[in-house]
């Protein structure tokens, strides 16, 4: 396809993730994502692929761990209560370096919480929201068009990397609706699955997946191989903009659907004589502490805006390391800041004055 279509976030997610090659999904059904499986409930068969509607998601994510052990793209979606319950299987799955794609379309909590958008469930994206070492890439799209181009790289990134990845939005990018374009796409280099259990034919030995391991130091010499993996993502999958931060006071930033309302603020403070930059986090693991790092060095104040109490504000705090304040900004409950409420942050910060 080359023309542009009209499309919902969600919808948008599901295309794309059947275009990248994906043929088997597993998902329950939890508002604000219906129409992720609704759709894959009607385009899989079409592609000669596989959907199935779980008894839960505890089983979605374990059906999941089925299909990626036997080297087939498959992928999963939920939202933030969905998406606790299927920590322990995504645990599983890292542990057992087996690639997948989940899809994590936020809303405000804890617990049912509501149906509105949040940005409250980054702490348990990524930080590895179930038990032991392992970590996720976390992409972050703000359109609809990013969450087509994220969804179809993400299968690769899995793939490549043997990882789970996630794409991490909210209810408002998952229920918008914008035009996008599937662009025919260069799939990257991925090397023959020969770990998948696919069957032997009588010509290897069975390959067998797992993530026990009984004695601790083979478990923790799995563990550090795996680290030293992450280390080389986070040299080379890091993905941010930045914009106008060569001579700037304060620094907006911004992931996900938040960004778009951020960089209108931008450009109000801007016109008022604000000098305002902004940095947005196209993946938020890895996170691009070296840009934040950089722009450290010249500018006067960060703000980080976010629809949570505060979660990716630490990790800036982290890469700002002292060198500047770090100010931080947030609405909760699938309330969202709007750009007069950014605009009023900036001036409180500036202490009303234009640095």
């Amino acid at each position: 396809m080359s023309e542009k279509l009209l499309m919902k976030g969600n919808e948008a997610i599901s295309e794309a993730a059947i275009q990248a090659g994906c043929r088997y999904f597993f998902g329950y059904p939890i508002t604000p994502q219906n129409e992720i499986p609704a759709y894959m409930s009607k385009r899989m068969p079409k592609v000669n692929g596989l959907y199935l509607q779980a008894e839960s998601e505890v089983s979605a994510i374990n059906m999941v761990y089925g299909a990626a052990g036997a080297g087939a793209r498959v992928m999963t979606s939920s939202s933030s209560p969905g998406i606790s319950l299927k920590q322990e299987g995504i645990s599983y799955i890292a542990g057992s370096e087996l690639p997948c794609v989940i899809v994590n379309i936020v809303r405000g909590g804890p617990g049912l919480g509501g149906i509105q958008p949040a940005q409250s469930d980054y702490f348990q994206s990524v930080k590895g929201g179930g038990h032991g070492d392992y970590k996720l890439v976390v992409l972050v799209p703000s359109s609809v068009q990013e969450a087509v181009d994220m969804t179809i790289e993400a299968f690769d990134i899995a793939d490549m990397y043997r990882m789970p990845v996630m794409i991490l939005g909210d209810g408002l990018l998952g229920q918008m609706m914008e035009p996008v374009v599937f662009k025919s796409y260069e799939p990257r280099q991925i090397l023959e699955k020969t770990w998948g259990t696919t069957g032997t034919e009588g010509k290897r030995k069975p390959n067998i997946i797992n993530s026990l391991y009984i004695d601790p130091k083979d478990l923790e010499d799995k563990n550090i191989e795996r680290f030293e993996r992450y280390k080389y993502i986070e040299k080379n999958e890091v993905q941010v903009e930045v914009v106008d931060c060569e001579d700037v006071d304060i620094v907006l930033i911004a992931y996900g659907t938040m960004a778009r309302v951020v960089k209108s603020a931008m450009k109000i403070a801007r016109e008022q004589g604000y000098k305002v930059g902004v940095i947005r986090p196209l993946t938020v693991w890895p996170f691009p502490t070296e840009a934040i790092c950089k722009v450290a060095r010249t500018a006067k104040a960060f703000l980080t805006i976010e629809m949570s109490m505060g979660q990716m504000v630490e990790d800036v705090k982290l890469a700002v390391n002292g060198q500047k304040p770090v100010y931080f900004y947030g609405r909760t409950g699938g309330m969202v800041p709007t750009p007069n409420d950014i605009v009023e942050e900036i001036k409180k910060i500036s202490g009303g004055e234009k640095l």
